[in-house]
């Protein structure tokens, strides 16, 4: 997948998405600064961070959920026990203000702004401003949504949280049905929050592998962050090109998505373990490096003689040990010199090579 000039099947780090969402409406409580202007402080920590994209989310709680829509979150950490209840505090933001946001991103920063639209207004919105469409899990079944997003022709981050092979399978040949050879990210996804470690199945992202060759796979995280972001770098190991995990200023804000989201010092961790991750990777074919042939020749071991050996007697066994360094004839060989007789005298303890016999 190819998402404006970035290759994610072709880069030494995987595309990173800070999911801003919503978050930006406590940290702008918080602080007591206007939405607008916390939206942008957190794009800004973000992509000096070191992030490849930054994410918000398009809805209105009018057309997301039902007034009888209870909540599917961990309630100690987000006591809202009503689904419209929450998502009403967070829907101030429409397309002027995501298109304030867009080209204020654009403009200052090398980092790609993207969206997840939750109702058709925000695909069309949207379509300006994205330069891909990311689909949340919950919405996987939608195929309205999904054809319609589809139809735009942009690349398509697809979470698949709570989905089966099935359900996953119908969603991508509804994208398949509206444009010719669709790029296409499946996100391995839990969806739960947040998501206990234990819960994190990383070993799926391999499976989306196995079953869509064709197509990227991805983690979209929910896990809270640990010291080395090992949960993360985990999802990379297991195959993850594009990753999204929820960003914040202030973990020890209540409620939403901050608590179990990741800060600019985590996106740095993560950065730089990734690149000791890629460094002690290295080659996948096996064969002695250039650093080793210091150790090939001295930490091996050779032929060496336990007495001196007059030129024509015979070498046996009694003869010969086995020491360092290896620049003589190889242990393995020991067979095929014993029974030879000396070209030349050998003194003890004299390292053998192949001229002596």
């Amino acid at each position: 997948m190819k998402i404006n000039d970035t290759d994610s099947e072709n880069c030494t780090q995987p595309y990173l998405i800070a999911e801003i969402g919503v978050n930006y409406i406590d940290i702008s409580e918080k602080q007591d600064i206007s939405p607008i202007a916390a939206a942008k402080k957190m794009v800004a920590e973000a992509a000096n961070a070191g992030v490849n994209a930054v994410k918000f989310q398009s809805y209105t709680a009018d057309q997301l959920a039902s007034k009888n829509s209870p909540a599917y979150w961990d309630t100690s950490e987000e006591s809202t026990e009503s689904q419209y209840e929450l998502f009403s505090q967070y829907d101030d933001f429409g397309a002027v203000e995501f298109k304030e946001i867009a080209e204020w991103t654009t403009n200052n920063y090398d980092v790609d702004f993207l969206s997840t639209p939750f109702d058709f207004q925000a695909v069309e919105y949207l379509q300006d401003l994205v330069p891909a469409y990311k689909v949340a899990s919950a919405d996987i079944t939608n195929h309205p949504l999904l054809r319609q997003i589809a139809q735009k022709g942009k690349p398509i981050l697809l979470s698949t949280g709570a989905s089966t092979i099935g359900e996953i399978d119908q969603a991508v040949r509804v994208i398949e049905d509206e444009v010719e050879n669709p790029e296409i990210s499946l996100l391995h996804c839990i969806l739960q929050y947040p998501t206990d470690p234990k819960n994190a199945n990383l070993g799926m992202i391999e499976h989306l592998d196995e079953v869509y060759p064709e197509y990227t796979v991805g983690y979209s995280d929910h896990v809270p962050p640990d010291g080395g972001m090992v949960t993360l770098l985990n999802s990379v190991v297991n195959g993850a090109k594009i990753i999204e995990k929820h960003f914040t200023l202030d973990k020890s804000l209540e409620g939403n998505d901050h608590y179990h989201a990741m800060n600019a010092d985590d996106v740095r961790i993560f950065r730089q373990n990734i690149d000791h991750l890629r460094r002690t990777t290295g080659q996948k074919k096996k064969e002695p490096i250039s650093v080793e042939e210091n150790s090939r020749n001295y930490a091996r071991r050779s032929l060496v003689a336990t007495t001196d050996i007059d030129k024509g007697e015979e070498l046996t066994r009694d003869k010969l040990t086995i020491k360092r360094p290896g620049t003589g004839i190889q242990p393995a060989m020991i067979d095929i010199v014993i029974g030879r007789k000396a070209q030349k005298r050998i003194q003890l303890d004299d390292i053998i090579v192949w001229k002596m016999v």
